[in-house]
């Protein structure tokens, strides 16, 4: 089999945790988990370094923990728990499918997964495995996509894929407006000044500082994923 040649070596995927909910209201559904493992084997398979942060707003939301009445430092515990369930499923999903992962939690909890070391996960990279990033930062007023771009300045990713059920950047909500209209190439300037919904700030400021591009594109799609890491244009390209 003649070898691949690779746009990308080394990738952080960015998913919501809504992505595992499918169109449910929350929970994980099975089917979008299976779709989900098929795909990242496909880029797993290519020889890519694949890092994971996924979202925990499919079980639980730090805004709907302070409407509750729990204050917002609890309610953001609650959400990196969450997301440790998540990535738990991912994880016996992925190795189900045969690809030897680790998840990391930026909270110590020994019992199910490893710690967070920078070291560890270079480590984990070199082996040819999947790493899972969970518990967020470890912080309360920190989200999963400063998550996601802290981990992967960490571990020197090419990239942050950001996989959405949406086909990239647009000027308005395509899910409310049918006439919005889809950025394929935008600077880290252009964002802000249009106010586009790239990543939150923080994260956003991380990229933008430290130079790291960004990709927002639909991973409800059958092999974006792999189009991307091989070089096809997929999405919208977030860059200095």
């Amino acid at each position: 089999m003649a070898k691949v040649k690779l746009k990308y070596k080394r990738v952080l995927l960015k998913l919501s945790g809504e992505s595992l909910s499918g169109g449910a209201d929350g929970g994980i559904d099975v089917k979008i988990l299976n779709y989900l493992t098929g795909e990242i084997k496909k880029v797993h398979d290519l020889g890519v370094d694949v890092g994971i942060v996924v979202g925990g707003g499919n079980i639980y939301r730090g805004l709907s923990a302070q409407e509750q009445g729990i204050d917002a430092v609890t309610g953001d515990y609650m959400g990196m728990l969450a997301t440790i369930i998540n990535s738990l499923a991912l994880q016996n999903s992925l190795e189900k499918a045969g690809i030897p992962t680790r998840l990391l939690s930026a909270i110590d909890m020994n019992k199910i997964a490893e710690p967070f070391i920078r070291r560890r996960a270079m480590r984990h990279f070199e082996k040819r495995r999947i790493v899972i990033f969970g518990a967020g930062t470890g912080n309360p007023y920190f989200t999963t996509d400063t998550a996601g771009a802290l981990r992967a300045l960490e571990v020197c990713a090419d990239v942050i894929l950001k996989g959405t059920r949406v086909d990239g950047v647009f000027d308005s909500d395509p899910e409310k407006n049918r006439n919005a209209k889809l950025y394929h190439n935008v600077t880290f300037g252009d964002a802000l000044n249009k106010n586009l919904k790239v990543m939150d700030m923080t994260a956003f400021a991380l990229c933008r500082e430290n130079n790291i591009p960004i990709i927002v594109f639909n991973m409800n799609k059958k092999d974006n994923f792999k189009k991307i890491v091989l070089g096809d244009k997929v999405g919208t390209f977030v860059h200095n």
